[in-house]
């Protein structure tokens, strides 16, 4: 590993010859990267698929422009460098990433590697002493800034028509398919489900540790449970649901989450203090799941507090009567 580190170049020790070599195949990583997201937005996001499309065929304009310059000033065997064999340089994310990131999240990497490459050109300009070199390499930073700011704007671009407007509402869609349903499905579940074991115990026994005990039993096994239900049911294809993995681990660690909330309580020895500290975040957690129903699935409030709190202060009043018993 050593070895690899020390076989880096350092930028200030790289020939003008190798600065225009790194700036071609850092154009055609580029150009790639925006094909590849394109491609990766075309079928549901298809205006800002072609905004990278357009801005990759701009990178393969740059790439011929200094490839030209190369050819006059040094021939035409282009000497083979890469971002990876220059200490200290900008990384690009690996391609394959992208398939986790969220329309958002992809405009805002855009927007990072145009200022990156417009911050190489700058520093490229100030070592080449060659008149030409130094023009082409002064109007590529000031291009790649134009396009820092084209990347910046470009979720308002996208969102000013109507297709914008449907881009970003599949968007939002899409989040709370993958995310939130599962997600709030999981904190119901946690939250409401393990009301009756736990406080049943809790009233049975009047033993803080017990209580934890099945509070952490039936919490885990909750999680894991729904976790896998999630992720093997439905594979998202045809439902357009997204990741069956992420769906699952949103839906099995809110599960767990939403268990925990009243379960850790009992680590305080004193019954009284725990179960008092219990029943508020369960208060809590189920007035939560009433906000977020009516934040994200646009549940009316009042029927969400309802459906949420009543049917939960029934589960809990079941849960209290047995345990009582």
């Amino acid at each position: 590993m050593f070895s690899a580190l020390t076989a880096r170049r350092r930028f200030r020790d790289l020939s003008e010859q190798e600065i225009l070599a790194l700036a071609i195949s850092s154009e055609e990583d580029d150009a790639r990267i925006y094909r590849t997201l394109a491609e990766k937005l075309r079928a549901a996001y298809p205006a800002s698929a072609a905004i990278f499309d357009g801005m990759a065929e701009e990178e393969d304009s740059h790439r011929q422009a200094l490839i030209a310059l190369h050819r006059i000033r040094f021939g035409e065997v282009i000497p083979l460098i890469r971002r990876e064999h220059v200490a200290g340089f900008y990384a690009r994310r690996p391609i394959w990433l992208t398939g986790n990131l969220s329309l958002a999240r992809i405009r805002d990497e855009a927007r990072e590697m145009e200022r990156q490459a417009g911050a190489f050109y700058s520093r490229a300009a100030a070592r080449t002493t060659d008149a030409a070199t130094r023009k082409l390499l002064g109007d590529l930073a000031r291009a790649e800034s134009g396009h820092e700011s084209r990347a910046g704007d470009l979720r308002d671009s996208v969102t000013a028509g109507d297709e914008g407007q449907g881009e970003e509402h599949r968007a939002r869609r899409q989040f709370i398919l993958t995310w939130v349903q599962p997600g709030l499905a999981g904190l119901m579940d946690g939250s409401v489900s393990t009301l009756a074991p736990i406080f049943a115990t809790a009233f049975a026994t009047q033993d803080t540790h017990t209580t934890l005990l099945v509070g952490l039993a039936a919490s885990v096994g909750a999680g894991i449970s729904m976790g896998f239900t999630e992720a093997t049911h439905d594979d998202g294809v045809i439902s357009g649901r997204g990741s069956p993995i992420k769906r699952g681990i949103a839906s099995g660690v809110m599960t767990t989450l939403g268990g925990l909330g009243h379960a850790l309580p009992y680590l305080i020895p004193d019954f009284r203090t725990a179960t008092t500290i219990a029943v508020a975040v369960v208060f809590l957690e189920l007035w939560a799941i009433a906000w977020i129903q009516n934040r994200f699935m646009e549940t009316p409030f009042l029927r969400a507090v309802f459906q949420v709190v009543v049917g939960g202060a029934l589960v809990f009043a079941a849960g209290v009567l047995i345990g009582a018993g």
